[in-house]
């Protein structure tokens, strides 16, 4: 039997969005295993711990189980992605982009990570026309404002914002 493809979406996941959940769900086409990595990432001042954003993910994967057609694992890490991909014996990095202004970024970071191990590719999964828009710090600053998110994020996630 040939080896499992697996697959990382890493992210800081702060809150975990509809749009995410939409890549997390494409993305299980794609692999045999995702590993959805939520990065410890300090410097961006998360509103939720690391493990109130695990948790809120493994909540939302569980609500919608049966949209995934692969093995999904949530871990949190906070390491080199290429040194963690190659921890998890994983073939490929899922990431999402929603605009122009994420490719920009994220080609920079593909070109990078290429050099640090070129067997590990990268795949882009652009986001559905519902959840272009769609960013965490967008949901945090207009839940902070007092407007409603809930289209944005599930039920869960706008509870665990009520408590920030």
């Amino acid at each position: 039997m040939a080896d499992k493809r697996i697959g990382i979406y890493p992210g800081t996941f702060d809150p975990v969005t509809n749009g995410h959940v939409d890549i997390i769900r494409r993305a299980t086409h794609l692999v045999d295993k995702l590993v959805v990595a939520v990065s410890v990432n300090a410097g961006k001042g998360p509103a939720f711990t690391v493990e109130e954003r695990a948790s809120l993910l493994k909540g939302e994967i569980a609500d919608a189980r049966n949209g995934f057609s692969a093995e999904i694992e949530v871990v949190t890490f906070d390491s080199l992605l290429m040194h963690f991909a190659e921890q998890m014996k994983a073939k490929v990095i899922i990431r999402g982009l929603r605009a122009v202004s994420d490719f920009d970024y994220e080609f920079q970071m593909t070109g990078m990570n290429a050099r640090l191990n070129p067997d590990i590719e990268t795949v882009f999964l652009m986001a559905s026309e519902r959840s272009q828009f769609i960013s965490s710090r967008f949901v945090k600053e207009i839940y902070k404002l007092g407007g409603d998110v809930g289209q944005f994020v599930s039920p869960r996630v706008v509870e665990a914002l009520k408590g920030k």
